[in-house]
């Protein structure tokens, strides 16, 4: 499809040809401009951003092969028709080498120059897409699994870029699933500290007795069980980066403790009497409002301004949905090659479903559900019903079942049921779910109504 609102400059030193030009194009719905001074028409074309520029071989005091040159050294994303009355092979070849990307011979033919618009418009446009997917790609590559071209997430990578360098606390904030892990993996690959250690521990996920020796290590004969003596986390990552995921859950103790390793970089393992000096990076993260735990008194407003000194809040993907094909993408692309399967196609209907999705799990949620499409899915090109059969597609008002009042409950439950199945794409189990009753209710349900539901699943074509 070509641009109509495309610029477009015609050079030439007889009013009358380039008079009638700009008028023709002018009525195909183009920007067109013209202009009689070949030795101006270079400034123009360069202050004008024009898209095509159709000049004149004949001129004087300047030919069209010198304002040829000129257009593509000063602005070579412009493309150069040139016109001539003297159509020779050796003048095509001339100008084509010069860097024109065609010629047309007078009197012009409005249908061929026309085409030949067309086709330029098209070309430039292939190229700005494959710039943009360039410039995607290199973002990817850049930041590694951190993927996303929104207005949102080059925020965030400005702000990466703005701190790696720097020995700053980070406090990453955002829903579960968001990539919390991978913003703070990206900050210390592009960091000073990048070929030092990069230490990750979940508060959250080690039970509270437990934690405070995970962090800072233990000396011989701290408690039963203790044979030797052994490093915590922090140790661990000393001369790289410290990675606290969901820092609101640690203890009151251990919020002491730490604090102290913020204020001192220094600590000291359970059970011994040496202060150990570190040397390390701390990245928090959180799902939690941290504020409002400190009004509620269960987190330390000291620890929070400590930590809060470069604050990064993750968008949802809600929010960001734009980079939803650009994730799909990645993750259908890692999850073929891992499962060595050919990359899947994802038709249009199919990507907008993804879109539309809200994606409460976030990043994680949209990478488990490619992954399973990956799994699941037989089809070399992905249809919105198997999108629908692994996510449910979002809010569709195709979902809605119509009642009428005064309808026999018998045929509203045969309606719903039926509705189900076509949601599901016959895949009995789900469907179970979704009506909230066992698989063998279903079936009991099934024959009672006579519904023959063979059980595609979404493994289906």
């Amino acid at each position: 499809m070509t641009d109509r609102t495309a610029r477009i400059l015609i050079v030439d030193d007889e009013k009358n040809i380039r008079t009638a030009l700009a008028s023709l194009l002018r009525k195909q719905g183009y920007d067109a401009q013209a202009e009689g001074n070949p030795e101006t028409a270079p400034d123009l074309a360069a202050a004008g951003h024009f898209n095509i520029v159709i000049t004149d071989l004949k001129m004087q005091p300047r030919n069209g092969i010198e304002v040829l040159e000129e257009i593509r050294r000063r602005t070579p994303d412009s493309e150069v028709v040139i016109m001539t009355a003297y159509a020779t092979v050796e003048t095509a070849v001339e100008a084509i080498k010069k860097g024109a990307y065609d010629y047309v011979t007078k009197p012009v033919d409005p249908d061929r120059l026309i085409r030949m618009i067309e086709q330029i418009l098209e070309l430039q446009s292939l190229k700005e897409e494959n710039v943009a997917l360039r410039r995607r790609l290199s973002l990817r590559d850049q930041y590694g699994r951190l993927i996303g071209a929104s207005v949102q997430m080059r925020q965030i990578f400005r702000i990466i870029d703005g701190i790696a360098a720097t020995p700053a606390t980070v406090l990453i904030t955002g829903e579960s699933g968001t990539g919390k892990e991978l913003v703070a993996k990206a900050i210390h690959e592009r960091s000073p500290r990048a070929k030092g250690p990069f230490v990750a521990i979940n508060c959250g996920a080690i039970p509270e007795a437990l934690l405070e020796s995970e962090l800072f290590g233990s000396d011989r004969g701290a408690f039963t069980g203790a044979d030797r003596d052994r490093p915590g986390r922090i140790e661990m990552a000393s001369g790289g980066t410290l990675f606290l995921d969901e820092v609101g859950e640690m203890s009151a103790r251990t919020q002491v403790e730490f604090l102290r390793v913020l204020q001192e970089r220094e600590l000291r393992r359970l059970g011994g009497s040496r202060l150990i000096k570190v040397d390390v990076r701390i990245i928090a993260a959180t799902n939690k409002d941290l504020q409002e735990e400190i009004r509620q008194g269960r987190f330390r407003e000291d620890l929070f301004y400590r930590l809060h000194v470069v604050p990064i809040d993750l968008p949802s993907l809600r929010e960001r949905s734009s980079d939803i094909p650009l994730l799909a993408q990645a993750f259908n692309e890692e999850f073929c090659k891992a499962y060595d399967k050919p990359v899947k196609e994802y038709a249009a209907q199919s990507m907008d479903l993804l879109e539309k999705y809200p994606w409460p799990g976030n990043v994680r949620e949209l990478r488990n559900a490619i992954e399973r499409i990956t799994l699941l899915v037989r089809a070399d090109t992905v249809q919105a019903r198997h999108v629908q059969g692994i996510v449910g597609g979002g809010e569709d008002p195709q979902d809605e079942v119509s009642i009428r009042l005064g309808t026999p409950l018998r045929d509203v439950e045969e309606q719903l049921i039926r509705r189900t199945l076509e949601r599901v794409t016959s895949h009995r189990e789900r469907a179970a779910k979704l009506l909230g009753i066992s698989p063998r209710a279903l079936h009991y349900k099934l024959r009672r109504y006579g519904i023959d539901a063979n059980d595609s699943d979404e493994t289906g074509p």
